[in-house]
């Protein structure tokens, strides 16, 4: 570990040391000469005709809850139904023994390594590095990773990760960002502008998307911040999410209710705009909200904060249900889904509502104005505008027939558009034709 070509990457520690104003070591021929064989060798060409083995990696705990996991298990299902031969490998799949002594010597090895260059350590980064550097060993290691045909990152350490050890196997290298990591903590004040942390990641995102042959962008609002992180258009692909949604729920079932149901499906955090919600509802004449029902499904690390103030609003038609498996069902009990999220990409939530036929209501941030095309599939608002989001919602409340219409139209759009056959089928595409 003490030989900085070893870990942490050539290239994070050029970043880490213009940003302390160190003179990098490294000349400008031997950076090329590197780039040059991590970036450029050209992947084995795959045939059309052939059944692919498909690693898909990600840097995070799978299964779990969340649209990550959801995504990457429909990725495989849908792959497996044509044929392919599809492997899912995450960090926590080894959690081991060997995996703990790891830990143990490579932490101070860092520590060592950092406060020699720099005098001091950065705990974010040096917890990033430790689970980076022993990832990339535990697959080294224990997978066989010359068997496969393809390899697809769904987060950009994973395609670092993939990206190093590629020049082994020069392997078709795809990779799906599920957000814009380092932008997303600038803006929510979890890493401070121009930052140590800010260098350090733009950094790892810059990679990723050199290192990979081709990126598969969840929607279009990814291509201009990737563009100024260095991808090039024609590397850059756009599948919508698509699900399987059940059957059995296509028909709304809300003929016998005497109330309006309002629903929201998201993670109880800061970044879905709950508390955008309930100050709207608190605004709302009572000839409104006496007719109504509002159902909060999911749970997180808000949910106290959040009873609180609808307790302190006296938002008595609102009720929380925690974390459920039955989503489908309650959607097709609901009149109106709103997600007045602050910051996303493409929310699985939003098209669950859209097959659903839901009236939608949500936010133009990220991804979402291409699913909910306003007063088309559903209404946008601006992101955290209390008042334009309880206008959006009186107007639905007394308008039964645009609201029905608005959820017709996404039902027929998530029909055609947002299926996992139509995404699978973009995807293999993709796979076959790099």
């Amino acid at each position: 570990m003490r030989n900085e070509s070893m870990f942490p990457y050539s290239y994070v520690i050029e970043a880490m040391d213009k940003y302390f104003g160190m003179h990098s070591p490294s000349s400008p021929k031997k950076k090329n000469a590197t780039r040059e064989r991590y970036v450029n060798a050209k992947p084995k060409v795959i045939s059309k005709k052939r059944r692919l083995s498909i690693l898909i990696a990600t840097f995070w705990d799978y299964p779990h809850t969340g649209g990550l996991s959801n995504y990457i298990t429909a990725l495989r299902e849908g792959l497996k139904k044509l044929g392919h031969k599809v492997d899912i490998i995450s960090p926590n799949q080894f959690l081991t023994s060997e995996v703990r002594n790891m830990r143990k010597k490579v932490v101070p090895e860092l520590k060592n390594f950092f406060s020699a260059r720099y005098g001091s350590y950065n705990t974010t980064i040096l917890r990033n590095c430790r689970r980076m550097y022993i990832y990339e060993m535990m697959l080294l290691k224990n997978i066989n990773l010359k068997k496969y045909d393809v390899f697809h990152a769904q987060d950009l350490f994973t395609a670092n990760i993939l990206g190093r050890i590629n020049r082994l196997y020069k392997k078709p290298l795809l990779f799906t960002p599920h957000g814009m990591f380092t932008f997303n903590r600038v803006k929510f004040g979890i890493f401070e502008k121009d930052s140590l942390e800010e260098a350090y990641y733009k950094t790892l995102e810059s990679k990723a998307i050199e290192f990979a042959n081709h990126l598969i962008i969840l929607s279009d609002s990814f291509r201009q911040p990737l563009m100024q992180l260095g991808a090039k258009q024609e590397k850059m692909t756009t599948v919508l999410t698509g699900i399987d949604y059940p059957e059995k729920y296509d028909v709304k079932n809300t003929l016998a209710q005497k109330k309006i149901v309002i629903t929201c499906v998201a993670r109880l955090g800061p970044r879905k705009g709950h508390k955008v919600l309930f100050d709207a509802l608190s605004q709302m004449e009572r000839k409104y909200t006496e007719n109504i029902k509002v159902l909060i499904v999911g749970d997180g690390e808000m949910r106290d904060a959040l009873e609180k103030q609808v307790a302190s609003l006296n938002l008595s038609m609102v009720e929380f249900l925690g974390e459920r498996d039955d989503v489908p069902n309650i959607l097709s009990k609901t009149d109106i889904f709103v997600l007045p999220t602050l910051n996303d990409s493409l929310p699985i939530s939003i098209i669950e509502a859209m097959h659903s036929g839901a009236c939608v209501i949500s936010t133009t941030s990220g991804g979402i104005p291409e699913l909910v095309h306003h007063e088309k599939t559903g209404i946008l608002v601006d992101v955290g505008d209390v008042n334009k989001l309880k206008h959006a919602l009186k107007f639905v409340i007394e308008n039964q027939q645009d609201r029905e219409k608005l959820g017709e139209n996404a039902r027929n759009f998530a029909k055609k558009y947002l299926t996992r056959e139509t995404m699978i089928a973009h995807i293999e595409k993709i796979y076959k034709d790099i």
